[in-house]
């Protein structure tokens, strides 16, 4: 295979690492040789993250941490390939019960950040590099009683199309990745409501082993069907 974007020796920055696909990314990348720069807020989960990696406890959606996030990885390892946002939250419930300020965090963490760290990293990105959001299945099938989150996973994936055209100017790459239901945990905790049930969903290994594939393949885009 004609890898156009080899991980070995590439620096990688992973948005929301301490979760459980951030952890899952940051186990395959290093078992890839990728040098990694790990971000999120927790400094106690983060720590935990069984790789070897620089690690900055920043709160992303404050003005200056997404560039906080992008130097720390470029002082660590030169310069810098990848970037993957694996941040976000979820709330469950239908819209009309769902308060203002749950609606606010979900478009926040999960709209905005990935936004505000693409448009710090596309400056600083090496030619050749790439950026991976995940915006899930739920961003090809909106469902009720997560409405408010769908939509905010959704403005990501519109986003995406659109700044990968953009992105092509300084030959960077743009990876909407869209898996369906993952255990990462996430569900589990919701900042409001309670998760319905739902069937078993994927390992988060296997979705992380699919983005890096994507990334050393050189794909433009991850739908749903990509992961099963």
């Amino acid at each position: 295979m004609d890898l156009q974007h080899p991980l070995l020796g590439q620096s990688v920055l992973i948005a929301g690492a301490s979760g459980g696909l951030g952890t899952a990314l940051a186990v395959e990348l290093a078992r890839r040789g990728a040098t990694l720069t790990l971000a999120a807020r927790n400094n106690d989960r983060l720590a935990a993250v069984p790789v070897d990696a620089q690690r900055v406890t920043l709160d992303l959606r404050l003005p200056d941490a997404c560039a906080d996030a992008v130097e720390a990885a470029i002082a660590h390892a030169g310069r810098l390939d990848v970037v993957i946002n694996a941040v976000g939250v979820v709330a469950f419930g239908n819209v009309a019960d769902l308060s203002i300020d749950s609606m606010e965090e979900l478009f926040l963490t999960n709209t905005f950040v990935p936004i505000m760290l693409a448009s710090v990293a596309i400056g600083r990105i090496e030619p050749r590099g790439a950026i991976v959001n995940v915006s899930g299945v739920i961003a090809e099938q909106n469902l009720p009683g997560m409405a408010a989150y769908g939509a905010s996973k959704a403005a990501v994936r519109s986003f995406d199309e659109a700044f990968s055209r953009e992105a092509r100017r300084t030959k960077v790459r743009v990876i909407d990745a869209r898996p369906g239901h993952t255990e990462t945990g996430l569900a589990n905790h919701p900042i409001e409501g309670v998760s319905p049930k739902m069937p078993e969903g994927m390992p988060p290994a296997h979705v992380a082993t699919v983005i890096c594939d994507a990334l050393e393949a050189g794909v433009n885009e991850l739908p749903s069907s990509a992961f099963t």
